[in-house]
């Protein structure tokens, strides 16, 4: 998409464009403009009529250069505005997304676990349809969870993405470093580019542009190839830097990582994926847990648009990275709105508990399984996956699984030549009907 360039500013207008800021009937619109963050292409349409637009575009930049912070990458020099909305939602994830839910326990251990696998598949599965995987949701998740061999390009996307993921949490207190990141990116890209020499390696040329697939339209020429190197250090730098005289917000730090590493575009293929990976690894790094089960990019993925303009306007824009840090502050509170619309259904399904609370000879775990078949969350178990959700072996948990076949309610199926899952018995019904007429 071509996205229309801002106005030339006119050091002839300067004093009437500060004039324009002091003028208290502008005041809202300043404010809108300012909270939204606002490129040109909208703001020009909100511009009264009896009012230059380009002298209030003017003004538009001259409140937001006030305040604004610069950081260098190589040759590059960005900058960007913490504005108040920014702040406030800055503060509302301080609160919650390192704060006090899981030490009270509102998500319980079980119902933790499962959540927290669910959301590594549904952003591993968003992370890679974003680049081109073309598979959905349900076949992927039944890959996941059966742990199938992938048969194309596409599911071996998700499954890289998924174990990327989980070598991130696993990692999460190493220091940002070139070994890591092409760490990272050997994982991402595994099976999955034209020359297998590409995996964890940066390009070697400058062959490299970000289309847009519909219209063709160049969007981003990345650095010449020679630059990455010097790049990349000073993003390790800033990455690691803790510098309090010139403190970021870690939110907006791991945001602006994201932004940089795909802005430098190192790698042949998988950039994307790379860049959202790295912010996870950040944020769950900075102590923001809570991170791990946000489905982001199952978000930026229901309006790729928006995200791929976000790119564009720090671009055409001076190299004004709140555009982008704007964007995404938007689309982490989206996602933290559907946790906690998840969370609440949880806190309801609890009043149910007690429904299940009478089956006799099973232990939580299996009590836990047959609640999962009857709200409909699940009808496929593996060993291997309840051993990571309940943090038992995956002795315990075939064991938990076998019980439950000897007593009726599942039965065992074979997934492949090695594998066997277990699924609800055709007198599941029956069986729970009678347990629960007991009680």
């Amino acid at each position: 998409m071509n996205i229309e360039p801002t106005p030339t500013l006119d050091p002839m207008k300067q004093t009437e464009a500060i004039r324009m800021l002091t003028d208290s009937k502008l005041q809202p619109l300043f404010r809108k403009i300012s909270d939204e963050y606002l490129y040109w292409n909208k703001v020009k349409y909100l511009v009264p009529k009896d009012i230059d637009k380009q002298v209030f575009w003017q003004a538009v930049k001259i409140q937001r250069n006030l305040n604004a912070q610069n950081v260098k990458f190589g040759n590059y020099v960005f900058h960007f505005t913490v504005t108040k909305n920014m702040l406030a939602l800055l503060h509302d994830f301080d609160m919650n997304l390192g704060g006090s839910l899981g030490t009270k326990s509102i998500i319980p251990t079980t119902d933790k676990n499962y959540y927290l696998i669910s959301s590594i598949m549904e952003e591993a599965i968003a992370s890679s349809q974003m680049e081109g995987a073309s598979t959905t949701r349900r076949i992927a998740k039944d890959m996941l969870r059966k742990q199938l061999k992938p048969v194309n390009k596409s599911q071996q996307m998700i499954v890289n993405n998924y174990e990327t993921i989980g070598k991130i949490s696993k990692n999460k207190q190493s220091d940002f470093s070139v070994g890591a990141l092409l760490d990272i990116h050997r994982t991402i890209a595994k099976k999955t580019l034209d020359n297998s020499e590409d995996e964890g390696v940066f390009r070697k040329n400058n062959d490299i542009y970000v289309v847009d697939g519909i219209t063709g339209f160049v969007a981003h020429t990345p650095p010449p190839y020679t630059e990455i190197d010097a790049m990349i250090k000073d993003l390790c730098e800033f990455a690691n830097a803790d510098d309090s005289e010139n403190f970021i917000h870690p939110i907006i730090k791991g945001i602006i990582i994201h932004f940089v590493l795909a802005f430098i575009h190192p790698f042949v293929d998988g950039n994307g994926r790379t860049a959202r990976s790295l912010f996870y690894w950040y944020m769950i790094k900075k102590g923001y847990w809570l991170t791990e089960y946000l489905s982001i990019s199952r978000i930026i993925y229901t309006n790729k648009k928006s995200y791929e303009k976000a790119y564009q306007y720090v671009e055409n824009d001076d190299d004004d990275l709140s555009y982008f840090i704007q964007y995404h502050l938007d689309v982490m509170k989206k996602a933290f709105d559907d946790l906690k619309s998840y969370l609440q259904r949880k806190i309801d399904e609890q009043q149910n508990v007690i429904r299940f609370s009478g089956i006799l000879n099973v232990n939580e775990r299996q009590r836990y399984l047959i609640r999962t078949i009857v709200e409909n969350k699940r009808t496929l178990f593996t060993p291997k996956e309840l051993a990571t959700q309940f943090s038992v072996t995956t002795k315990t948990a075939r064991s938990d699984l076998q019980e439950l076949v000897e007593m009726g309610y599942l039965v065992a199926t074979n997934l492949n030549k090695r594998a066997i899952g277990y699924i609800k018995s055709s007198e599941f019904e029956m069986l729970l009907q009678k347990s629960t007429n007991k009680q």
